[in-house]
């Protein structure tokens, strides 16, 4: 690779004979790094053989930082129209019945077109384009609850492997480049997006026996303790930050595929954008041989199988998804009915209040400061999972909620429920009210 150009504010590399054009390359990503774009670039571009193995061939959402990680990120699964003659595209049909062109990426120069765009981190469907309806990856998501101990993901971890292992399945960890730990195994395209995301359920429930008040299956927020299996992102149109990307954080940390000898003194802070290139050539790609190990579902769908005859059904679906046969209640448990009501609303279970919805999580988080110091003592019985901080997604975008469970705080002494402060309604930017029309 070559500068073969360079006129301020852009610059032209040539990869692998592929002129590429950065634009605004100074342009910072990472203010407390002092990360600009290019610098975000020359990453991938040094990573690129890593990188490329996990994402080969897969359909690519993007979610664009255009102002950096922190102007708002947003989600853009179609493919850009004005795009070069080499970057890829194959068509997807979501659960929704929409189509679209999706990015298909192969080569480095693409890596970088791509990273041009505002794009952070690599977020690949679990499939190729040979067959867009059977995944070769089974993905087992952890996911830890506020205040869980990054031991206690790491041990989890160890827990799935054993899972995983015993069924047939060779399991590949590495870490989210947040808090939590990805644990993938390659499949035989055998089936379907439904038995896939069963079988990865059945591998949830079992971590969540095997240890209990460590992992959890539970979907509702609420209802978790420890670290959240999270088995619904094997349905179909999810997708998860890939090997080798850098996530939008101000560490620039990185997803790093990891051996399993090295998971129990492993720390997610090792492994940065600045970093991982030298890590890398040293210690090579724990996962490169994932490809070379595709195993059945045959016996994780028999566990499923076990589950349910003992009364373990189907567990809910993202939101979007239609209502599919044996799914249980999407209400949330503290607002599910129990019994009849006189005034014909649900009774809650739970003491859930909304403190906040902010376009971005500083923005909810600043408002849950806010209400802290309105109500000290409330604030001062809360324990960490009590915060349930949710990431929403809009038609384009993300946004933040913050709930809080009073369940530790006596009734007595529970603040009522105030206006969400602040309160941020996506769909006001793109259904504007008549008179701003």
């Amino acid at each position: 690779m070559s500068v073969v150009a360079s006129r301020a504010p852009a610059e032209t590399l040539d990869i692998d004979g592929r002129a590429v054009r950065i634009s605004n390359p100074g342009k910072v990503y990472f203010p407390e790094a002092g990360i600009t774009k290019l610098e975000l670039v020359h990453y991938y571009l040094e990573v690129a053989e890593a990188a490329l193995r996990a994402v080969y061939d897969r359909p690519i959402v993007l979610k664009r930082y255009v102002d950096g990680i922190t102007g708002e990120g947003f989600f853009q699964k179609r493919a850009p129209s004005h795009r070069p003659e080499w970057v890829r595209t194959v068509e997807l049909r979501f659960p929704s019945g929409r189509t679209a062109h999706e990015l298909v990426v192969t080569e480095p120069a693409q890596l970088a077109w791509m990273t041009n765009l505002g794009n952070i981190d690599l977020n690949p469907h679990a499939v190729r384009t040979a067959d867009l309806e059977r995944p070769d990856e089974l993905r087992i998501d952890l996911d830890p609850c506020p205040g869980v101990p990054w031991e206690d993901v790491r041990r989890v971890a160890a827990v799935t492997r054993e899972v995983l292992e015993e069924n047939g399945l060779v399991a590949w960890p590495k870490t989210t480049g947040s808090r939590g730990m990805h644990v993938y195994a390659r499949i035989e395209r055998r089936w379907g997006f439904t038995e896939v995301r069963r079988a990865a359920l059945a591998v949830s429930r079992e971590v969540e026996r095997r240890a209990p008040g460590l992992a959890t299956s539970k979907w509702w927020k609420e209802e978790r303790v420890g670290v959240f299996l999270d088995y619904n992102q094997n349905a179909k149109d999810r997708t998860i930050a890939a090997a080798y990307s850098v996530r939008p954080n101000q560490r620039a940390l990185v997803s790093a595929p990891l051996t399993w000898d090295e998971v129990p003194a492993c720390d997610p802070a090792d492994f940065t954008l600045r970093t991982m290139p030298a890590q890398l050539r040293e210690r090579g790609d724990p996962a490169a041989g994932m490809d070379a190990h595709p195993g059945s579902l045959e016996r994780l769908l028999q566990v499923a199988a076990r589950h349910e005859a003992t009364g373990l059904g189907d567990a809910p679906w993202p939101p979007h998804y239609a209502r599919q046969r044996g799914e249980p209640s999407r209400v949330n448990p503290s607002r599910r009915r129990r019994g009849p009501s006189p005034t014909g609303r649900r009774p809650s279970t739970m003491p859930l209040i909304v403190i906040a919805g902010g376009k971005t999580e500083a923005e909810a988080r600043a408002g849950l400061d806010r209400w802290r110091a309105r109500h000290p003592r409330a604030a001062a019985r809360l324990e960490p999972d009590d915060v349930l901080v949710d990431v929403m997604r809009g038609r384009h975008s993300v946004w933040t909620r913050i709930r809080v469970n009073l369940r530790h705080v006596p009734e007595a002494e529970r603040p009522p429920q105030e206006p969400p402060d602040p309160d941020y309604d996506p769909s006001a930017e793109w259904n504007p009210p008549p008179s701003a029309r």
